[in-house]
């Protein structure tokens, strides 16, 4: 198991599991919110829609749905 924190929240993945996967196991089905003030989250999986944009470390513009979880990783969404 890897433990990592979103939004502030301590959490407890599967090890190996990306981002996204772990914020969907999380509970949160949006990673943001667009400028028009819709929910947006992971919708290709694959990096090509860039709607799974997340804060890792404070690092801004990740994406949660090409990056693997880490232990004591900090996520943002």
């Amino acid at each position: 198991m890897t433990h990592l924190h979103i939004n502030g929240r301590a959490c407890e993945v599967a090890e190996g599991i990306t981002v996204a996967a772990a914020l969907a196991q999380a509970g949160l089905a949006a990673t943001r919110v667009s400028i028009s003030g819709q929910p947006r989250a992971a919708f290709c999986g694959m990096g090509q829609c860039q709607e799974c944009r997340v804060s890792i470390a404070g690092q801004p513009q990740r994406l949660a749905c090409m990056t693997l979880v880490a232990e004591g990783m900090r996520v943002e969404t």
